[in-house]
């Protein structure tokens, strides 16, 4: 029960209300709307089947008693009393229906009410008949008196159950003591009298009982008041809710006091003015709520959880309300009764949660699943039709080494200075999102022209390669940009983020920190990708893969101790597929499992036809050092072959231990206790952290062919790298293997810095396993260098006549070969090594050179310091010389 501050007084047939809020009074409620009234009325309906007893007996006694009476003889006489008693049953009829039920319950309670009234005085007045029954039947007026008597007591019943009880009891009472003694005259009259006092004292015994039962019902009703009221107050006050009620008018009467404590109000100002006054009203689409608050309240519906926003003056607050409207007993609206809940914390969870479901928690940026939104809607206007749109799909180079060496909360900082450079970068001109990882998606509605973009993506790639300062370090990395264009003609957001896929490819094949346009070759090139996959999967079942095997040699007893097996792939169609093309193809696809595998049996069973001097060497990738089941193929493997675990040796590119890992380190020692050798390939070459040395002790160490080219050169610095890895790798027990050794200047040096093995075509190319037979067998595993004596650069075939002045003379000479450092001269015989020659080219070029070695006629020289080629071909003939031609080496 919600209590109510509205204050109801009775004032005759009116019953007046008067508002708290303004102090008006409004007379707007007849008799008829009285509850009071009412329940009254329907009290003598219910009992009147008493008086009905009573007028029906004086009736039938007057008519009958002591024998038929001339009253009957004429409708006229007994008529009206007969109409009269069936008013009162019909008035007895409509009490019995009423008993136990409400007011309301009845056909139609505004007829009910006067046609109740009606019958109890006509019943009243007609079963009297005073008149014509005097006139009727004169020989018995004292059976007049008697049903006068009746007429009397009926009047008093009504009166009794209609007002107060008691006093109309003892006013009858003593009425019938005033005509009982005068009742000698008329014992008739004394005698109904006293009927009637019986029956009014049974009617008062009931009376009393109903009076009792409403008592306690009041009471009970009251104490459930109280206690609801006491849980709504509980309720209110814990902040689960409130309560609201308005008047007809839609103005307040009740409202709880916290609502008026949030508004900041005094609740006396909030009673008496209109509800929606607490309501916020807010301009555009969003005014959807308050239109159907207002509907339901001014239309009298209910209404359930409508979201609006209060008017809580600087503070954003929703509350949800629920409105249902209240009538009386009689069905006349008297208003709207409903509650409300704050909603604002759930808005607040509402607008976090979207901004989690839409937007990259670490960035701020829009996330995957939102950029993919909006590339949608910049494709599409609002009708559907095409709009032109550009994308770019970026990528930071580098960024793995520096979660790697710096770790991943270096790298989340990194990623936040990155959003934050793009972002000023962009601007208002699109959207910057974060797919994951170090990818970025950024949509440019309406942009398609080349200059633009181009301008856009080079900013980027500039601001991205300067440095970042975090936690007192600077971190330098870079980014490639692909870029893709949708002209309007209806191309899908799909197929743009493949177009800008591709083009990032590109952009990173061609070195990274550079930006692509999409090109129909690009597609091409895919799908090429994907034809070398799909027939890479058939590849091993038809026995199109093979391995070869290059020597790799004991440097001071120039004897085979080993090979490394080497991948190649002939196609059906007999086209040789490079292992750079489609290596990097199987990694991707996860291919390289299944091959890694393969390789390793067919490894082990090359290893058992070579013999127990020799070992094989096989490259593991990441994702085979990644796959937990490697240690069990590798066992397999050596007990399906019966060789020694030492005699296979596995390659594991130092890339693999940048981030010491505890997995990796644990696959490493999971390896090593199957007894296999395991070496450290590609070393130098990525971001060297020695301290996995320590960790994972290897069998060897391999020196990348890239430090040990030209490696002889006195100008390079790799021969002071070489012989740092040599000294690790002593202090370490480790043996070292060079990699692609060629020159025997480079063998020489390799040898003087104390490797203990080369790999490279000075001893061999790689062979299949029956050349490599044939080889062991031929030599005994003993095999000799074989080469160039030193790298030599790309040469110009040329003919044309040079003079040479050596010791005082001067010699003609043709020179057939040309480099920026040397050339081969013809026409001087038996030259000794390091003879001193002056070579004439022109007028203006005269080169110092020195002699390198001599067969015959041929001579082969190293110019003092390097000369353009150009400048050397360009110059004209000395005058003695003939007619001569150049010719550029293939």
């Amino acid at each position: 029960m919600i209590p109510s501050s509205r204050n109801d007084t009775t004032l005759g047939a009116k019953r007046i209300i008067t508002r708290p809020a303004t102090g008006e009074a409004s007379a707007d409620v007849s008799l008829f709307d009285s509850p009071d009234f009412v329940a009254r009325l329907m009290r003598v309906a219910q009992l009147w089947h008493y008086v009905l007893i009573a007028r029906s007996l004086g009736f039938f006694a007057f008519a009958f008693f002591p024998g038929p009476s001339p009253f009957l003889a004429s409708p006229l006489h007994w008529a009206p009393m007969a109409a009269g008693l069936l008013c009162d049953l019909a008035l007895t009829v409509i009490g019995q229906v009423a008993r136990g039920r409400r007011v309301a319950a009845l056909p139609d309670p505004r007829l009910t009410v006067p046609l109740c009234l009606g019958l109890l005085a006509a019943g009243s007045l007609l079963t009297s008949a005073s008149t014509f029954a005097e006139i009727a039947a004169p020989d018995r007026a004292g059976w007049f008196d008697a049903v006068l008597a009746i007429q009397a007591g009926s009047i008093l019943v009504a009166a009794s159950a209609a007002a107060i009880a008691r006093p109309a009891f003892f006013a009858f009472a003593g009425a019938s003591a005033l005509g009982g003694a005068l009742g000698a005259a008329s014992w008739p009259f004394a005698i109904a009298g006293l009927v009637f006092l019986g029956l009014l004292i049974v009617m008062m015994r009931e009376d009393i009982r109903h009076q009792r039962r409403a008592t306690r019902a009041a009471r009970l009703t009251v104490s459930e008041q109280q206690r609801a009221l006491g849980l709504v107050r509980d309720f209110e006050r814990a902040g689960r809710g409130w309560f609201w009620e308005t008047d007809r008018h839609g103005q307040l009467v009740y409202i709880s006091p916290t609502v008026a404590a949030k508004l900041g109000r005094p609740l006396g100002d909030l009673l008496g003015r209109p509800f929606t006054d607490i309501i916020r009203r807010r301009l555009g689409n969003d005014e959807s709520e308050e239109r159907t608050l207002g509907f339901s309240l001014s239309s009298r519906t209910p209404f359930k959880e409508l979201t609006v926003q209060a008017a809580v003056p600087g503070e954003e607050r929703w509350w949800s309300i629920s409105g249902n409207p209240i009538s009386n007993e009689l069905g006349n609206f008297q208003g709207f009764r409903g509650s409300g809940t704050d909603l604002t914390e759930m808005k607040r969870s509402e607008r976090e949660i979207n901004q989690l479901a839409r937007y990259d928690t670490l960035t701020g940026l829009a996330n995957r699943r939102h950029i993919a939104d909006l590339l949608e809607r910049a494709l599409r206007n609002h009708v559907g039709q095409p709009q032109p749109c550009a994308l770019l799909l970026m990528d930071l180079d580098r960024f793995k080494a520096v979660n790697d060496t710096l770790g991943h909360p270096v790298g989340d900082q990194l990623l936040q200075q990155v959003a934050g450079r793009l972002t000023q970068i962009v601007g208002d001109r699109g959207q910057v999102g974060r797919l994951g990882g170090d990818e970025f998606q950024i949509v440019l509605p309406q942009m398609v022209q080349p200059e633009k973009l181009a301008g856009i993506a080079n900013a980027i790639i500039l601001s991205l390669a300067k440095p970042f300062a975090i936690e007192g370090e600077q971190v330098r990395i870079g980014s490639s940009i692909g870029i893709a264009v949708s002209e309007g003609r209806g191309i899908s957001a799909s197929s743009l983020v493949r177009n800008a896929d591709l083009a990032l490819y590109a952009a990173k094949d061609a070195g990274r920190g550079v930006y692509r346009f999409y090109a129909d070759a690009m597609h091409d090139q895919a799908s090429e990708r994907k034809a070398i996959e799909d027939s890479l999967r058939e590849a091993l079942a038809r026995d199109e893969l093979a391995l070869f095997y290059q020597p790799i040699v004991d440097v001071k007893s120039e004897r085979i101790s080993g090979f490394e097996a080497l991948i190649r792939w002939r196609r059906d169609t007999g086209n040789v597929v490079s292992p750079s093309k489609f290596i990097p193809i199987a990694e991707d696809s996860n291919l390289i499992v299944p091959i890694g595998e393969w390789i390793i049996r067919t490894a082990c069973d090359t290893i058992a036809r070579l013999g127990p001097d020799y070992r094989v060497a096989v490259n593991v990738s990441p994702r085979q050092f990644a796959n937990e089941k490697l240690p069990a193929t590798v066992m397999s493997a050596l007990s399906a072959s019966g060789i020694r675990p030492e005699q296979l040796e596995l390659e594991i590119t130092e890339g693999i231990f940048l981030d010491e890992s505890p997995e990796n380190l644990e696959m490493f020692q999971r390896l090593k206790r199957t007894g296999v050798r395991l070496a450290l390939d590609d070393f130098g070459t990525g971001y060297s952290a020695l301290g996995y040395l320590k960790k994972a002790p290897f069998d060897k160490i391999k020196i990348d062919q890239s430090f040990v080219l030209g490696a002889a050169d006195k100008s390079s610095m790799n021969a002071a790298i070489i012989a740092s890895i040599v000294s690790l790798a002593d202090a370490l027990g480790m043996e070292t293997t060079a990699e692609g050794v060629e020159t025997h200047d480079d063998l020489a040096l390799i040898r003087g810095l104390g490797c203990s093995h080369v790999q490279g075509y000075i001893y061999g190319k790689p062979m299949d396993v029956d050349e490599v037979l044939a080889l062991l067998d031929a030599g005994g595993g003993q095999v000799v260098a074989q080469g160039f004596k030193s790298v030599r650069e790309t040469r110009l075939r040329t003919f044309r006549t040079i003079r040479v002045h050596s010791g005082g003379h001067d010699y003609d000479a043709i020179v057939r070969n040309v480099s920026s450092r040397g050339a081969l001269v013809e026409g001087l015989w038996n030259v000794p090594e390091g003879t001193p020659l002056t070579l004439e080219f022109g007028p203006d070029l005269t080169i110092e050179a020195e002699a390198r070695w001599s067969d015959a006629n041929r001579v082969g020289v190293r110019f003092a310091e390097a000369v353009e080629t150009a400048r050397l071909i360009g110059q004209p003939r000395p005058a003695s010389d003939g007619s001569g031609r150049i010719e550029r080496a293939a």
